[in-house]
């Protein structure tokens, strides 16, 4: 696809989405997203600490995907207070996850690990993604602070967001999510970690079906 390709799809997505309660293409001052009501979204949240001074010069980065490598090694080393190590935490993420669960979107995929958070979804028709994602952060960092006795962020302001593009891009963002845990060294497998949807087998398909290229329709 060329640039002008590119610039018509951004244009016409922009119109849609501004239509139907969606932003397209949008910056929230840290990071770009794609808000679209016809996408599968895999959506990275983290604590505020779990980037130690270090390596704040990360997000400075102009290449995305080698930014979001190099912080997701950070966040697998453990770095920062890993609130969510805490079982009533890791609890109160992933009911936060799961509580409009099928209403406002539909879960298929997660993981809360001790400093960050995957997650996999289908936003429904007028749900935003940042909607969505505020609304998780809103209510754990109100909770989750008064579980602590503290005051201060508790989330990082921004979040990573990659739209699904295809059936094997699911496929593999889930086998990443799940394996995040065997990969951090926290279990042997994926399965036996507890704030997953690996565990119990509670991973979902999504609505939308495949065509013969693989692409979601």
């Amino acid at each position: 696809m060329n640039q002008h390709e590119k610039g018509a799809r951004r244009s016409l997505v922009a119109w849609r989405s501004k239509r139907d309660g969606h932003k397209g293409w949008h910056s929230r001052g840290y990071l770009p997203h794609f808000d679209d009501p016809g996408l599968i979204q895999s959506v990275t949240f983290r604590l505020a600490d779990s980037l130690p001074q270090s390596k704040q010069h990360l997000l400075e980065l102009d290449d995305d995907r080698e930014k979001r490598r190099e912080i997701e090694k950070c966040l697998n080393a453990g770095c920062g207070s890993c609130w969510l190590r805490r079982s009533d935490l890791a609890e109160l993420v992933e009911d936060a996850l799961l509580y409009f669960d099928d209403e406002r979107y539909r879960m298929l995929a997660w993981i809360v690990m001790p400093n960050h958070v995957h997650t996999v979804f289908e936003p429904a028709e007028g749900n935003s993604l940042g909607e969505i994602v505020d609304s998780w952060k809103g209510h754990t960092a109100s909770e989750g602070n008064a579980i602590l006795k503290r005051k201060g962020s508790f989330w990082a302001k921004d979040y990573f967001d990659r739209y699904i593009r295809d059936v094997e891009h699911f496929r593999s963002a889930v086998r990443y999510v799940h394996g995040n845990p065997v990969k951090a060294g926290l279990v042997d497998e994926a399965e036996s970690f507890r704030w997953s949807s690996a565990w119990n087998g509670r991973v979902k398909e999504p609505v939308k079906k495949a065509d013969f290229h693989g692409k979601f329709i």
